[in-house]
């Protein structure tokens, strides 16, 4: 699994001109799912994503976690983080995995994500044609990727 992590001011999701699903101050995580992924990838994803320290202290230092700041988490689905550009420029999306698995998969990470947040995880729909607002606070962005844990 992969994910780019955004910290944001606030982030949206829009489907079909309507407004899916917001968040204030939190951070905005887009989703890459392979075949090869497993629930143990996603509970691993789900303590990096909580556990991070990327939100200022009262020093300003990036020390405190999205949980430790009382943040929102918004997960939009993405296959296109596991885009191949090697041949031509046309990326290839065989590596990204199919419906049947990627939405269990995605179900499970923003469940494990909800219950280490302790609220409510918004998201996005899965496989939906989505519209994506954000304002990056910082900017921070990270891309973690549960195949490169070393």
């Amino acid at each position: 699994m992969r994910i780019l992590i955004q910290r944001v001011n606030k982030a949206s999701v829009e489907i079909d001109s309507q407004i899916k699903s917001s968040i204030s101050v939190g951070l905005l995580v887009l989703l890459g799912i392979t075949e090869a992924d497993t629930t143990e990838d996603s509970d691993w994803l789900a303590g990096k994503v909580t556990g991070l320290r990327i939100f200022d202290d009262e020093n300003g230092i990036m020390n405190r976690s999205v949980v430790d700041v009382d943040g929102e988490i918004l997960v939009v689905s993405q296959f296109t983080l596991h885009a191949m550009i090697k041949k031509g420029n046309r990326p290839s999306y065989i590596k990204a995995a199919k419906h049947e698995i990627a939405i269990q998969l995605y179900e499970h990470f923003c469940s494990e994500l909800s219950l280490k947040l302790g609220k409510e995880v918004k998201t996005g729909t899965f496989a939906a044609d989505m519209k994506v607002a954000l304002v990056n606070d910082g900017p921070v962005t990270i891309w973690i990727d549960s195949k490169n844990k070393e």
